[in-house]
């Protein structure tokens, strides 16, 4: 989608600090941080929510968070702990039509979140 932000991110046209990358996702550094460690992972497919998901993406759903396995590990949070986050809809507080997932670590996480 040409006016989707984390599109735009995936194309290279807006730059990211990038801390993994295949064919299928992105993660990257968040600009806003809410933990010492927030990084967001996101399908290069444009999937605007939870709620567009289907069965054809299973795999892809399951790719993320091993993938979010991996990046916790590489980042040094998978021991102490890390929380693995997706917001849907307004009132659910996701502000960007793209399904994204936020991987969070690095202090103590409270309960519940919002």
């Amino acid at each position: 989608m040409s006016d989707c932000i984390f599109c735009k991110i995936i194309s290279k046209e807006i730059p990211s600090s990038v801390v993994y990358e295949d064919d299928r996702i992105l993660a990257f550094k968040d600009i806003s941080l809410a933990a010492p460690v927030h990084v967001l992972i996101i399908p290069k497919q444009h999937i605007s929510s939870v709620m567009d998901l289907n069965l054809e993406h299973v795999d892809l759903i399951g790719h993320i968070f091993l993938v979010g396995k991996k990046i916790a590990r590489d980042l040094g949070v998978d021991s102490k702990g890390f929380r693995i986050v997706n917001n849907c809809g307004e009132d659910g507080g996701q502000t960007v039509g793209h399904i994204h997932f936020h991987l969070l670590g690095g202090r103590g996480l409270q309960w519940p979140p919002g």
